[in-house]
């Protein structure tokens, strides 16, 4: 038997997997597709050891699955439907709050979390 809110920590993993904005937006690119890590550097314009870093945080939530293809590797959602279905819910619940999330004192774009 499951210890009591041992569910609950799985889904703070999980949205912890999507808590930073460079996941996010590695997320949302292979949304697209599969890409090289070389892809996924140019979109998200950060160094290819940060964005390894980024998808190996997805990697080990089971988020992202990778292939090897020649010497590079190809990276791509593990469960695309899921997580195109989590992300339009996400959309939907901004929508919904309107600016309370950005103007959240604790995780919103202002707050010392945030990095502003």
């Amino acid at each position: 038997m499951a210890a009591p809110g041992s569910d609950l920590a799985s889904a703070a993993a999980l949205f912890h997997g999507f808590s930073d904005p460079t996941r996010l937006a590695i997320v949302q690119h292979l949304t697209l597709g599969e890409h090289r890590v070389v892809d996924l550097t140019a979109h998200v314009g950060l160094a290819q050891s940060t964005v390894s870093q980024h998808l190996a945080c997805l990697k080990d939530c089971g988020l992202v699955a990778s292939r090897p293809q020649g010497r590079a590797s190809m990276y791509s959602l593990a469960q695309p439907e899921a997580v195109l279905g989590l992300l339009a819910a996400a959309e939907r619940l901004l929508g919904l709050t309107g600016d309370a999330v950005a103007l959240c004192p604790t995780y919103g774009t202002g707050s010392r979390r945030s990095g502003s």
